[in-house]
Protein backbone atom coordinates (compact mmCIF):
# COMPACT_ATOMS: atom_id res chain seq x y z
CA UNK A 1 0.00 0.00 0.00
CA UNK A 2 2.72 2.07 -0.85
CA UNK A 3 2.99 4.73 -3.79
CA UNK A 4 5.67 7.04 -5.44
CA UNK A 5 5.19 10.12 -7.08
CA UNK A 6 8.17 11.44 -9.67
CA UNK A 7 9.43 15.28 -8.65
CA UNK A 8 10.95 17.09 -10.98
CA UNK A 9 14.21 19.24 -9.57
CA UNK A 10 13.97 21.55 -12.38
CA UNK A 11 10.54 22.59 -12.76
CA UNK A 12 10.80 22.73 -9.20
CA UNK A 13 13.60 24.98 -8.85
CA UNK A 14 11.63 27.26 -11.74
CA UNK A 15 8.90 27.70 -9.13
CA UNK A 16 10.67 28.56 -6.43
CA UNK A 17 12.70 31.14 -8.69
CA UNK A 18 9.38 32.35 -9.56
CA UNK A 19 7.89 32.98 -6.24
CA UNK A 20 11.25 34.41 -4.92
CA UNK A 21 11.13 36.86 -8.12
CA UNK A 22 7.67 37.82 -7.43
CA UNK A 23 8.37 38.68 -3.99
CA UNK A 24 11.33 41.04 -5.07
CA UNK A 25 13.61 38.75 -2.77
CA UNK A 26 17.53 38.29 -3.95
CA UNK A 27 18.79 35.08 -3.44
CA UNK A 28 21.05 35.81 -0.18
CA UNK A 29 17.76 37.18 1.19
CA UNK A 30 16.02 33.92 0.92
CA UNK A 31 19.03 31.75 2.04
CA UNK A 32 18.76 33.75 4.84
CA UNK A 33 15.07 33.30 6.12
CA UNK A 34 15.60 29.79 5.48
CA UNK A 35 18.99 29.55 7.18
CA UNK A 36 20.59 27.67 4.06
CA UNK A 37 24.22 28.48 2.75
CA UNK A 38 24.19 31.68 0.56
CA UNK A 39 24.67 29.29 -2.76
CA UNK A 40 22.34 26.39 -1.89
CA UNK A 41 18.93 28.50 -3.10
CA UNK A 42 21.44 29.09 -6.44
CA UNK A 43 21.21 25.10 -6.69
CA UNK A 44 17.39 24.61 -6.10
CA UNK A 45 16.62 27.31 -8.96
CA UNK A 46 19.35 25.98 -11.33
CA UNK A 47 17.55 21.73 -10.42
CA UNK A 48 21.22 20.79 -9.09
CA UNK A 49 18.90 19.20 -6.47
CA UNK A 50 16.00 19.75 -4.46
CA UNK A 51 15.37 20.81 -0.82
CA UNK A 52 15.02 19.23 2.58
CA UNK A 53 11.98 17.88 3.33
CA UNK A 54 12.16 20.57 6.36
CA UNK A 55 13.33 23.38 3.84
CA UNK A 56 10.75 22.63 1.73
CA UNK A 57 8.03 23.17 4.61
CA UNK A 58 9.72 26.29 5.06
CA UNK A 59 10.16 27.87 1.88
CA UNK A 60 6.15 26.46 1.49
CA UNK A 61 5.26 28.58 4.68
CA UNK A 62 6.66 31.15 3.58
CA UNK A 63 5.39 31.97 0.36
CA UNK A 64 1.67 30.23 1.16
CA UNK A 65 1.94 27.27 -1.29
CA UNK A 66 1.31 24.14 -0.92
CA UNK A 67 4.10 21.30 -1.36
CA UNK A 68 1.74 20.13 -4.41
CA UNK A 69 2.17 23.08 -5.90
CA UNK A 70 6.58 23.50 -5.12
CA UNK A 71 7.00 19.81 -6.53
CA UNK A 72 4.63 19.12 -9.00
CA UNK A 73 3.02 22.39 -10.19
CA UNK A 74 -0.34 21.24 -9.01
CA UNK A 75 -2.74 24.29 -7.45
CA UNK A 76 -5.09 23.46 -5.04
CA UNK A 77 -8.53 24.52 -5.21
CA UNK A 78 -8.92 26.31 -1.28
CA UNK A 79 -12.99 25.56 -2.17
CA UNK A 80 -12.39 21.86 -2.54
CA UNK A 81 -9.71 22.07 1.09
CA UNK A 82 -12.67 23.64 2.66
CA UNK A 83 -15.26 21.45 1.61
CA UNK A 84 -13.66 18.63 3.24
CA UNK A 85 -13.66 20.62 6.95
CA UNK A 86 -16.47 22.83 6.34
CA UNK A 87 -19.19 20.51 7.97
CA UNK A 88 -17.13 19.58 10.71
CA UNK A 89 -16.31 22.98 11.77
CA UNK A 90 -18.03 23.29 14.62
CA UNK A 91 -16.86 21.29 17.87
CA UNK A 92 -19.33 19.17 18.61
CA UNK A 93 -19.15 18.31 15.05
CA UNK A 94 -14.96 17.72 14.93
CA UNK A 95 -15.49 13.68 14.98
CA UNK A 96 -16.52 11.65 11.85
CA UNK A 97 -17.09 7.92 11.42
CA UNK A 98 -13.65 7.28 8.51
CA UNK A 99 -12.19 4.12 7.01
CA UNK A 100 -8.04 4.14 5.91
CA UNK A 101 -7.98 4.28 2.41
CA UNK A 102 -4.12 3.84 1.95
CA UNK A 103 -1.04 4.27 3.54
CA UNK A 104 2.53 5.26 2.71
CA UNK A 105 5.26 4.42 5.08
CA UNK A 106 8.42 6.98 6.02
CA UNK A 107 11.37 6.54 7.60
CA UNK A 108 13.45 3.06 8.16
CA UNK A 109 10.78 0.79 9.82
CA UNK A 110 12.97 -2.02 10.32
CA UNK A 111 16.33 0.03 12.07
CA UNK A 112 15.38 2.94 13.47
CA UNK A 113 11.67 2.70 14.77
CA UNK A 114 11.92 5.98 16.45
CA UNK A 115 12.33 7.59 13.53
CA UNK A 116 9.76 5.63 11.97
CA UNK A 117 5.96 6.87 10.42
CA UNK A 118 3.05 6.35 8.85
CA UNK A 119 1.20 8.68 6.06
CA UNK A 120 -2.56 7.74 6.20
CA UNK A 121 -5.20 8.75 3.92
CA UNK A 122 -8.76 8.18 4.68
CA UNK A 123 -12.47 7.93 2.78
CA UNK A 124 -13.25 11.36 4.72
CA UNK A 125 -11.70 13.44 7.14
CA UNK A 126 -12.21 16.59 9.40
CA UNK A 127 -8.74 17.65 10.08
CA UNK A 128 -7.23 20.54 8.05
CA UNK A 129 -4.05 19.81 6.33
CA UNK A 130 -1.22 22.55 6.80
CA UNK A 131 -1.61 25.32 4.40
CA UNK A 132 -0.22 29.03 3.89
CA UNK A 133 1.23 28.96 7.11
CA UNK A 134 -1.14 27.63 9.30
CA UNK A 135 -0.43 24.08 10.77
CA UNK A 136 -2.21 20.75 10.73
CA UNK A 137 -4.58 19.48 12.82
CA UNK A 138 -3.64 17.10 15.51
CA UNK A 139 -6.36 14.43 17.09
CA UNK A 140 -6.99 10.50 17.52
CA UNK A 141 -8.71 8.03 15.46
CA UNK A 142 -10.63 5.40 17.43
CA UNK A 143 -11.86 1.94 16.55
CA UNK A 144 -13.29 -0.64 19.15
CA UNK A 145 -9.90 -2.27 19.59
CA UNK A 146 -7.41 1.08 19.53
CA UNK A 147 -7.05 4.11 19.77
CA UNK A 148 -4.24 5.90 16.81
CA UNK A 149 -2.76 9.16 17.65
CA UNK A 150 -2.66 11.95 14.62
CA UNK A 151 0.68 13.76 15.11
CA UNK A 152 -0.24 15.82 12.15
CA UNK A 153 -2.31 16.80 8.84
CA UNK A 154 -0.24 17.92 6.12
CA UNK A 155 -1.64 18.24 2.33
CA UNK A 156 0.38 16.40 -0.33
CA UNK A 157 -1.14 15.24 -3.80
CA UNK A 158 -4.21 17.44 -3.26
CA UNK A 159 -4.92 14.76 0.02
CA UNK A 160 -4.70 15.32 3.30
CA UNK A 161 -2.24 13.37 4.79
CA UNK A 162 -2.49 12.48 8.80
CA UNK A 163 1.20 11.39 10.37
CA UNK A 164 0.52 8.41 12.54
CA UNK A 165 3.87 6.64 14.79
CA UNK A 166 2.04 3.38 14.04
CA UNK A 167 0.29 1.73 12.14
CA UNK A 168 -3.87 0.35 12.95
CA UNK A 169 -3.42 -3.52 13.72
CA UNK A 170 -6.94 -3.61 11.90
CA UNK A 171 -6.55 -1.44 8.55
CA UNK A 172 -10.36 -2.53 7.75
CA UNK A 173 -11.74 -1.30 11.11
CA UNK A 174 -13.97 1.66 11.00
CA UNK A 175 -12.12 4.19 13.19
CA UNK A 176 -13.70 7.71 14.37
CA UNK A 177 -11.27 10.47 13.72
CA UNK A 178 -11.32 13.05 16.49
CA UNK A 179 -9.89 16.85 15.75
CA UNK A 180 -8.06 17.92 18.72
CA UNK A 181 -10.99 20.86 19.48
CA UNK A 182 -8.08 23.06 21.69
CA UNK A 183 -5.22 22.98 19.15
CA UNK A 184 -7.75 23.57 16.28
CA UNK A 185 -9.38 26.77 18.33
CA UNK A 186 -5.99 27.78 19.27
CA UNK A 187 -4.58 27.97 15.37
CA UNK A 188 -8.22 29.39 14.21
CA UNK A 189 -7.79 32.38 16.72
CA UNK A 190 -3.79 32.79 15.75
CA UNK A 191 -4.93 32.61 12.14
CA UNK A 192 -7.27 35.27 12.70
CA UNK A 193 -5.29 37.07 14.57
CA UNK A 194 -2.97 37.68 11.86
CA UNK A 195 -5.54 39.38 9.75
CA UNK A 196 -6.40 41.44 12.24
CA UNK A 197 -2.88 42.55 12.27
CA UNK A 198 -2.31 42.59 8.51
CA UNK A 199 -4.72 44.97 8.16
CA UNK A 200 -4.26 47.05 11.54
CA UNK A 201 -0.07 47.33 9.71
CA UNK A 202 -1.76 48.81 7.01
CA UNK A 203 -3.73 51.49 8.54
CA UNK A 204 -0.27 52.41 10.94
CA UNK A 205 2.64 51.76 8.92
CA UNK A 206 1.06 52.29 5.47
CA UNK A 207 -0.51 50.65 2.39
CA UNK A 208 2.84 49.33 1.43
CA UNK A 209 2.56 46.45 3.83
CA UNK A 210 2.36 43.29 2.17
CA UNK A 211 2.41 39.82 4.05
CA UNK A 212 5.01 38.12 3.15
CA UNK A 213 5.02 34.88 5.13
CA UNK A 214 3.39 33.48 8.37
CA UNK A 215 2.88 30.83 11.17
CA UNK A 216 0.26 30.35 13.35
CA UNK A 217 -0.17 27.13 15.41
CA UNK A 218 -2.23 27.23 18.88
CA UNK A 219 0.42 28.71 20.83
CA UNK A 220 2.33 30.75 18.23
CA UNK A 221 1.63 33.99 16.09
CA UNK A 222 4.12 34.96 13.42
CA UNK A 223 3.87 37.46 10.81
CA UNK A 224 6.52 38.47 8.01
CA UNK A 225 5.49 41.75 6.22
CA UNK A 226 7.39 44.26 4.10
CA UNK A 227 8.55 47.43 5.52
CA UNK A 228 11.39 49.79 5.03
CA UNK A 229 12.61 50.39 8.40
CA UNK A 230 12.50 48.87 12.35
CA UNK A 231 8.77 49.55 13.76
CA UNK A 232 8.81 51.87 16.38
CA UNK A 233 7.50 50.89 19.82
CA UNK A 234 4.79 53.85 19.68
CA UNK A 235 3.59 52.16 16.10
CA UNK A 236 3.79 48.57 17.93
CA UNK A 237 1.38 49.98 20.45
CA UNK A 238 -0.53 51.47 17.93
CA UNK A 239 -1.14 48.31 16.31
CA UNK A 240 -1.69 46.39 19.33
CA UNK A 241 -4.03 48.84 20.45
CA UNK A 242 -6.14 49.26 16.90
CA UNK A 243 -6.24 44.74 16.94
CA UNK A 244 -7.72 44.91 20.36
CA UNK A 245 -10.17 47.36 19.40
CA UNK A 246 -11.17 44.75 16.52
CA UNK A 247 -11.41 41.80 19.09
CA UNK A 248 -13.97 43.77 21.61
CA UNK A 249 -15.54 44.54 18.73
CA UNK A 250 -16.15 40.38 18.12
CA UNK A 251 -16.79 41.09 14.16
CA UNK A 252 -18.58 37.97 13.05
CA UNK A 253 -17.03 35.90 10.52
CA UNK A 254 -18.71 37.18 6.88
CA UNK A 255 -17.61 34.37 4.45
CA UNK A 256 -18.11 34.39 0.34
CA UNK A 257 -17.46 31.18 -1.28
CA UNK A 258 -16.82 30.40 -5.15
CA UNK A 259 -16.57 34.20 -5.59
CA UNK A 260 -15.05 35.72 -8.95
CA UNK A 261 -11.86 36.84 -8.23
CA UNK A 262 -12.54 40.65 -10.03
CA UNK A 263 -15.34 40.40 -8.04
CA UNK A 264 -13.61 39.15 -4.82
CA UNK A 265 -11.33 42.43 -5.73
CA UNK A 266 -14.04 44.64 -5.68
CA UNK A 267 -15.18 43.63 -2.13
CA UNK A 268 -11.89 44.89 -0.98
CA UNK A 269 -10.37 41.33 -0.54
CA UNK A 270 -6.49 41.03 -0.38
CA UNK A 271 -4.55 38.37 -1.40
CA UNK A 272 -2.23 36.39 0.23
CA UNK A 273 1.50 36.42 -0.66
CA UNK A 274 1.13 34.95 -3.98
CA UNK A 275 -1.22 32.06 -2.83
CA UNK A 276 -2.55 30.02 -5.73
CA UNK A 277 -6.47 30.00 -5.99
CA UNK A 278 -8.67 28.41 -8.75
CA UNK A 279 -11.08 30.69 -11.03
CA UNK A 280 -13.19 31.19 -7.95
CA UNK A 281 -12.13 32.10 -4.65
CA UNK A 282 -13.20 32.34 -0.53
CA UNK A 283 -13.06 35.66 0.71
CA UNK A 284 -12.76 35.90 4.53
CA UNK A 285 -14.43 39.07 5.98
CA UNK A 286 -13.90 40.33 9.82
CA UNK A 287 -15.27 43.90 10.37
CA UNK A 288 -12.86 46.48 7.93
CA UNK A 289 -10.97 43.34 6.95
CA UNK A 290 -10.96 41.28 4.28
CA UNK A 291 -8.84 38.83 2.36
CA UNK A 292 -8.29 35.82 0.00
CA UNK A 293 -7.64 32.85 2.56
CA UNK A 294 -8.20 29.28 2.80
CA UNK A 295 -7.48 28.56 6.31
CA UNK A 296 -9.69 27.63 9.44
CA UNK A 297 -10.81 30.67 11.81
CA UNK A 298 -12.79 32.00 14.71
CA UNK A 299 -15.98 31.85 14.52
CA UNK A 300 -16.19 36.04 15.66
CA UNK A 301 -12.87 38.09 16.70
CA UNK A 302 -13.63 37.95 20.20
CA UNK A 303 -12.90 34.28 20.73
CA UNK A 304 -8.86 35.64 19.96
CA UNK A 305 -9.92 37.34 23.84
CA UNK A 306 -6.41 39.43 24.00
CA UNK A 307 -3.91 40.22 21.48
CA UNK A 308 -0.37 40.81 22.66
CA UNK A 309 3.37 41.74 20.54
CA UNK A 310 6.09 40.76 21.84
CA UNK A 311 8.85 40.97 19.34
CA UNK A 312 9.58 42.99 16.42
CA UNK A 313 12.57 41.92 14.44
CA UNK A 314 14.50 42.07 10.60
CA UNK A 315 14.46 38.70 8.67
CA UNK A 316 15.83 39.66 5.32
CA UNK A 317 16.04 43.33 3.81
CA UNK A 318 12.97 45.10 3.51
CA UNK A 319 11.44 42.50 5.37
CA UNK A 320 10.09 42.74 9.35
CA UNK A 321 8.91 40.05 11.36
CA UNK A 322 5.89 40.14 14.44
CA UNK A 323 5.31 37.75 17.20
CA UNK A 324 2.39 37.95 19.48
CA UNK A 325 0.50 35.54 21.64
CA UNK A 326 -3.22 35.37 21.88
CA UNK A 327 -5.77 33.91 24.15
CA UNK A 328 -4.48 31.55 26.52
CA UNK A 329 -0.81 32.07 25.93
CA UNK A 330 -1.46 35.48 26.06
CA UNK A 331 -3.02 35.05 29.71
CA UNK A 332 -0.07 33.01 30.51
CA UNK A 333 2.38 35.41 29.54
CA UNK A 334 0.97 38.15 31.68
CA UNK A 335 0.74 36.34 34.74
CA UNK A 336 4.32 35.24 34.21
CA UNK A 337 5.05 39.19 33.88
CA UNK A 338 2.74 39.79 37.01
CA UNK A 339 4.88 36.63 38.53
CA UNK A 340 8.19 38.46 38.13
CA UNK A 341 6.77 42.66 39.37
CA UNK A 342 6.00 40.71 42.20
CA UNK A 343 9.05 39.33 43.25
CA UNK A 344 10.79 42.31 41.87
CA UNK A 345 8.73 44.41 44.47
CA UNK A 346 9.35 42.19 47.07
CA UNK A 347 13.88 42.62 46.44
CA UNK A 348 13.26 46.47 47.38
CA UNK A 349 10.47 45.94 49.79
CA UNK A 350 7.35 46.04 47.90
CA UNK A 351 8.00 49.41 46.72
CA UNK A 352 4.79 51.50 45.55
CA UNK A 353 7.41 53.09 43.15
CA UNK A 354 9.28 50.79 41.64
CA UNK A 355 10.56 51.96 38.78
CA UNK A 356 12.07 54.78 40.73
CA UNK A 357 13.49 52.82 43.32
CA UNK A 358 15.39 50.53 40.64
CA UNK A 359 16.35 53.67 39.11
CA UNK A 360 18.01 54.84 42.27
CA UNK A 361 20.06 51.42 42.93
CA UNK A 362 21.04 51.76 39.41
CA UNK A 363 22.40 55.30 40.06
CA UNK A 364 23.85 54.31 43.27
CA UNK A 365 25.54 51.16 41.95
CA UNK A 366 27.20 53.14 38.97
CA UNK A 367 28.70 55.62 41.59
CA UNK A 368 29.94 52.61 43.69
CA UNK A 369 31.37 51.24 40.41
CA UNK A 370 33.00 54.65 39.41
CA UNK A 371 34.37 54.09 43.64
CA UNK A 372 35.87 50.61 42.99
CA UNK A 373 37.76 51.78 40.03
CA UNK A 374 39.34 54.64 41.38
CA UNK A 375 40.40 52.04 44.24
CA UNK A 376 41.11 49.30 42.17
CA UNK A 377 43.75 52.51 40.09
CA UNK A 378 45.14 53.48 43.06
CA UNK A 379 45.63 49.79 44.57
CA UNK A 380 47.45 48.88 41.31
CA UNK A 381 49.45 52.52 40.95
CA UNK A 382 50.90 51.25 44.36
CA UNK A 383 51.85 47.70 43.40
CA UNK A 384 53.21 48.78 40.51
CA UNK A 385 55.83 51.53 43.29
CA UNK A 386 56.53 48.35 45.31
CA UNK A 387 57.22 46.28 42.30
CA UNK A 388 59.59 48.63 40.54
CA UNK A 389 60.97 49.58 43.96
CA UNK A 390 61.94 45.50 44.58
CA UNK A 391 62.86 44.41 41.38
CA UNK A 392 65.42 41.93 41.15
CA UNK A 393 68.73 42.47 38.48
CA UNK A 394 70.41 39.76 36.93
CA UNK A 395 72.98 40.05 34.74
CA UNK A 396 71.72 43.74 34.12
CA UNK A 397 67.81 42.56 33.49
CA UNK A 398 65.60 43.74 35.85
CA UNK A 399 63.14 40.97 36.69
CA UNK A 400 59.76 42.24 38.52
CA UNK A 401 58.00 38.75 40.01
CA UNK A 402 54.66 38.69 42.17
CA UNK A 403 51.54 36.50 43.01
CA UNK A 404 48.90 38.90 43.92
CA UNK A 405 45.07 38.35 44.41
CA UNK A 406 44.14 40.45 41.87
CA UNK A 407 41.34 40.72 38.61
CA UNK A 408 42.55 40.00 35.53
CA UNK A 409 41.91 43.71 34.27
CA UNK A 410 43.86 44.98 36.91
CA UNK A 411 46.83 42.15 36.18
CA UNK A 412 46.75 43.73 32.79
CA UNK A 413 46.92 47.02 33.75
CA UNK A 414 49.59 46.38 36.21
CA UNK A 415 52.03 44.54 34.07
CA UNK A 416 51.50 47.74 31.36
CA UNK A 417 52.64 50.24 34.44
CA UNK A 418 55.51 48.39 35.13
CA UNK A 419 56.51 48.07 31.63
CA UNK A 420 56.04 52.40 31.91
CA UNK A 421 58.75 52.71 35.10
CA UNK A 422 61.13 50.16 32.85
CA UNK A 423 60.64 50.62 29.81
CA UNK A 424 64.63 49.29 29.18
CA UNK A 425 66.17 45.75 30.17
CA UNK A 426 63.37 44.58 31.72
CA UNK A 427 61.11 41.18 32.65
CA UNK A 428 57.87 41.55 34.22
CA UNK A 429 55.96 38.23 35.48
CA UNK A 430 52.56 38.79 37.60
CA UNK A 431 50.70 35.70 38.65
CA UNK A 432 47.13 36.56 40.29
CA UNK A 433 44.11 34.65 41.55
CA UNK A 434 40.76 35.84 41.16
CA UNK A 435 37.20 34.09 42.20
CA UNK A 436 40.31 30.68 43.02
CA UNK A 437 41.38 30.99 39.28
CA UNK A 438 44.68 31.63 38.82
CA UNK A 439 46.15 33.73 35.95
CA UNK A 440 49.58 34.15 34.45
CA UNK A 441 50.63 37.78 32.90
CA UNK A 442 53.96 38.27 31.35
CA UNK A 443 55.65 41.83 29.70
CA UNK A 444 59.06 42.17 28.41
CA UNK A 445 60.85 45.70 27.39
CA UNK A 446 60.86 46.08 23.56
CA UNK A 447 65.21 45.50 23.63
CA UNK A 448 64.44 42.04 25.84
CA UNK A 449 62.54 41.03 22.66
CA UNK A 450 64.39 42.74 19.81
CA UNK A 451 67.64 42.20 21.40
CA UNK A 452 68.05 38.46 23.37
CA UNK A 453 64.89 37.04 20.97
CA UNK A 454 62.46 36.55 24.14
CA UNK A 455 58.89 36.12 22.93
CA UNK A 456 56.39 36.26 25.63
CA UNK A 457 53.55 34.24 24.05
CA UNK A 458 55.31 31.11 23.52
CA UNK A 459 57.61 31.54 26.78
CA UNK A 460 54.01 31.54 27.97
CA UNK A 461 52.24 28.55 26.90
CA UNK A 462 55.03 26.15 28.34
CA UNK A 463 54.92 27.84 31.99
CA UNK A 464 50.83 27.45 31.71
CA UNK A 465 51.11 23.63 32.16
CA UNK A 466 51.92 24.43 35.79
CA UNK A 467 48.24 25.82 36.38
CA UNK A 468 47.27 23.28 34.25
CA UNK A 469 45.72 25.94 31.66
CA UNK A 470 47.10 27.49 28.18
CA UNK A 471 46.76 30.77 26.94
CA UNK A 472 49.23 33.27 24.34
CA UNK A 473 49.96 36.76 22.97
CA UNK A 474 52.25 38.84 22.00
CA UNK A 475 55.94 38.92 21.54
CA UNK A 476 56.28 41.13 24.27
CA UNK A 477 52.73 40.69 26.29
CA UNK A 478 50.75 37.67 26.97
CA UNK A 479 48.03 36.20 29.19
CA UNK A 480 47.30 32.43 30.68
CA UNK A 481 44.46 31.11 32.66
CA UNK A 482 44.52 27.70 34.60
CA UNK A 483 43.16 25.45 36.72
CA UNK A 484 45.97 24.55 39.37
CA UNK A 485 46.10 28.03 41.77
CA UNK A 486 48.84 26.20 43.66
CA UNK A 487 51.02 26.19 40.75
CA UNK A 488 51.48 29.64 39.92
CA UNK A 489 54.46 30.56 41.51
CA UNK A 490 56.34 27.87 39.81
CA UNK A 491 54.84 29.17 36.79
CA UNK A 492 56.43 32.77 37.39
CA UNK A 493 59.47 30.96 37.83
CA UNK A 494 59.28 28.76 34.93
CA UNK A 495 59.15 32.40 32.83
CA UNK A 496 62.10 33.80 34.22
CA UNK A 497 63.77 30.36 33.89
CA UNK A 498 63.07 29.96 30.00
CA UNK A 499 64.48 33.33 29.79
CA UNK A 500 67.89 32.19 30.19
CA UNK A 501 69.09 35.38 31.90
Amino acid sequence: MTEEFSINNEQMGKRIRELREKEGLTQDALSEILSVGPNVIGCYERGEYGPSKKTLRLICQYFGVSTDYLLYGETENVEDIMEQVDHFSDADKLKVLVRLMHYFIKGNVLTNIKNSFYELVLDNTPFYGEMGGQVGDKGVLVSENETIQVIDTKRENNQSIHIVKELPKDVNADFMACVDIESREGSAANHTATHLLDYCLKQVLGEHVEQKGSYVDKDTLRFDFSHFQKVTDEELRKVEHMVNEMIRADYALDEHRDTPIEEAKELGAIALFGEKYGDKVRVVRFGPSAEFCGGIHAKSTGKIGFFKIISESSVAAGIRRIEALTGKACEEAIYGLQDTIVALKGLFNNAKDLEGVIRKYIDEHDALKKDVEKFQAQAVERAKDKLVENAREINGVKVVTAVLPMEPAAAKDLVFKVREALPENMICVVGSVYNDKPMLSVMFSDDMVKDHGLNAGKMIREAAKLIQGGGGGQPHYAQAGGKNKDGLSAAVDKVVELAQL
